[in-house]
């Protein structure tokens, strides 16, 4: 069986089904295309593109944070771990992700909050004008978005794409309320693989 094997080509040439796919892509902005097709091409899943809801301020805010070295909050280390480290490299960017941090672990089990909500309210002091990247826990966005609301912090730009039947939905629909750029899908679907996705494909443009 003949098969492509030289990752570039296999890139491209997946890049160009998807947009062969879905030609009404190449009528959008082109920071805002390149998520698209990232994302997609990421799940494997055309039917995704409906889902994707990209702020008008996002793709500016984000490529402007990168070049000036902004750090970058991850909610769990998968999505951490996933973000280009040359790219990071390249722009003198820091990730940030204090899931397992000691102080989260304790506070979490004195309190009965979840380390992701206890994580982001530590991390944000250092935080400000960067990117925050929430791909898994619900509540770390719920929490973001209180903190934005009430001015505790101000960051250039949220990936907000957590997953799953308990408050994932919810928690990106307020997320679309509040007032800061952002980048999410819509409903139950997301997961740290999107969120990625939406950062590299920004690293990529930067």
């Amino acid at each position: 069986m003949q098969f492509i094997q030289e990752p570039k080509t296999i890139e491209n040439t997946s890049m160009d089904i998807i947009e062969e796919s879905l030609p009404a892509l190449r009528t959008l902005p082109e920071g805002e295309r390149q998520i698209i097709r990232r994302i997609i091409h990421t799940t494997g899943d055309l039917s995704i593109a409906t889902l994707i809801k990209i702020h008008p301020d996002a793709v500016k805010a984000g490529v402007r944070a990168i070049r000036e070295g902004k750090p970058i909050f991850a909610d769990v280390q998968m999505l951490r771990s996933g973000i280009s480290a040359i790219k990071l490299e390249q722009f003198g960017i820091r990730t940030v992700c204090m899931i397992n941090d000691p102080g989260v672990v304790e506070e979490a089990r004195i309190t009965g909050k979840t380390r992701a909500m206890i994580a982001v309210a530590k991390a944000a002091p250092r935080l400000e004008g960067g990117i925050i990247a929430i791909g898994n826990a619900p509540t770390a966005l719920f929490e973001l978005c209180a903190m934005v609301q009430k001015g505790e912090i101000r960051p250039a730009l949220v990936i907000g794409t957590p997953v799953g039947f308990v408050g994932a939905k919810e928690s990106k629909e307020v997320l679309m309320e509040t007032p800061v750029p952002y980048v999410t899908i819509t409903g139950t679907r997301g997961g740290s693989t999107i969120a990625v996705a939406v950062l590299n494909a920004l690293l990529k443009i930067a």
